[in-house]
């Protein structure tokens, strides 16, 4: 008897493995298949960016394909979200998968017959608008993933949220926005989801590959504005004012000391950087004043109110001494991403599935900055999917955000196939 029970589980886990097996295999042939498709989805979605909380278009093209689907659907969340829920056949967890939907105010320079001509307003200005970012392909991705999973439905045990998120890069000046506003309006808690995860295509990374990284993988986002107060006189005369150009390169030197001289880099990186300076109206008058303003990037929470504190002080100084005021606004914008040590580990063979063993590496942190991690109240992994031509120099590839931007869609389909195999692979 007991040598029947023992062949008997040997049976049924034998049962089970080929189960996962013939399913990775059909993920990888309806991927195939797919992989045309979206292309297409992706091409389409670059040649019409838009900007974020204006995603009207972008948002109209993913619901009526989620509709034909047969998911339920809800819009206008956050403005312009589009979430699809997708029922299992048999009981089992909640999980959700996201992709942002957002392009830049960057006007494209690339040749291709798909690039972008669009235009939009971006804090009252006109701008080109480009999906400089590849949030393109996340849309096209997780549209595959839907589609895949949807002729599977029977066999996927739970729930399958899909939420295509707006304004990731940021909503409009003086509007709410992004995966901060998606959570606040609920998308976490109805379904209740349990586990979330993301994708990001990466110009410098080689296609058909994927990078990942367990526990703090992208940095926080703090804006800061720093207005430097002197005394106008003639240009001619600067001693008889206080010149608030000259107090800001000072400043601007300083705030660099700290990255260089006063964070411990060995524990995490920390990034300063001074992206706007605006003061003066004519060549030969010393303005009264002048505005600096800029971004903090930081992967360690102590590190980071140590930097804030830091630049307080290092602005106060330097303007003191030279005579000068200062006033210092620091904005805390999206926390640092992190991905759940254990929640990677369980579902690096997913990765595996989708790309090959081989093709699946750890990386190093990323000073970018991500809103994925306002849904992070659950467990949560966000890994990056290559676009960088095969055999191409990463140094050679136009980083992201810039009007050179291009991405080898080719290797699309290994985004798909990573988020089909997770969903079936969590819920074992």
């Amino acid at each position: 008897m007991k040598r029947i029970f023992l062949l008997l589980c040997v049976f049924a886990f034998a049962g089970t493995s080929a189960l996962a097996v013939d399913m990775s295999e059909e993920i990888e042939a309806a991927a195939a298949r797919l992989q045309p498709k979206v292309v297409e989805w992706r091409r389409h979605l670059h040649q019409n960016p838009e900007l974020g909380n204006r995603e009207f278009k972008t948002a109209k093209f993913v619901e009526e394909h989620l509709r034909k689907l047969g998911l339920e659907v809800r819009t206008g969340i956050a403005h312009t979200g589009v979430v699809g829920i997708l029922k299992g056949g048999q009981p089992g967890p909640v999980i959700g998968l996201r992709a942002d939907m957002d392009g830049l105010p960057v006007t494209e320079r690339n040749d291709l017959p798909y690039r972008s001509k669009a235009t939009g307003e971006y804090n009252g200005q006109t701008v080109g608008v480009m999906h400089a970012c590849g949030h393109d392909t996340h849309v096209a991705m997780l549209m595959g993933a839907a589609e895949l999973l949807a002729g599977m439905k029977d066999k996927i045990k739970g729930t399958v949220v899909f939420m295509f998120q707006p304004a990731e890069e940021g909503p409009p000046a003086g509007e709410e926005g992004g995966a901060e506003l998606m959570v606040k309006e609920g998308v976490m808690n109805d379904p209740k989801i349990e586990a979330i995860f993301g994708i990001h295509i990466n110009s410098q990374t080689e296609v058909g590959s994927i990078k990942y990284k367990a526990g703090s993988v992208m940095a926080a986002s703090d804006w800061f504005e720093i207005k430097v107060k002197g005394r106008q006189t003639h240009g001619a005369y600067p001693w008889s004012g206080v010149d608030p150009i000259a107090v800001a390169t000072q400043i601007y030197t300083g705030l660099q000391m700290i990255v260089a001289r006063r964070s411990e880099l060995v524990k995490a990186p920390v990034v300063i950087t001074v992206g706007r300076i605006n003061g003066g109206v004519r060549e030969n008058i010393i303005p009264e004043e002048l505005v600096m303003a800029g971004t903090i990037r930081t992967l360690d929470a102590g590190m980071q109110t140590e930097v804030h504190d830091r630049i307080r002080q290092t602005a106060k100084s330097i303007a003191e001494s030279m005579g000068a005021t200062v006033e210092v606004t620091i904005d805390k914008k999206t926390p640092v991403t992190h991905n759940t040590p254990e929640l990677v580990e369980r579902m690096l063979p997913s990765l595996h599935k989708a790309a090959g063993k081989d093709n699946v590496k750890a990386a190093a942190w990323v000073t970018g900055a991500e809103d994925f991690a306002f849904f992070q109240s659950v467990p949560s992994f966000y890994f990056f999917v290559g676009g960088m031509p095969k055999g191409m120099d990463p140094k050679d590839a136009a980083p992201h955000h810039t009007p050179d931007f291009i991405i080898d869609d080719s290797g699309l389909d290994v985004g798909v196939k990573a988020f089909a195999n997770i969903v079936f692979d969590y819920a074992k």
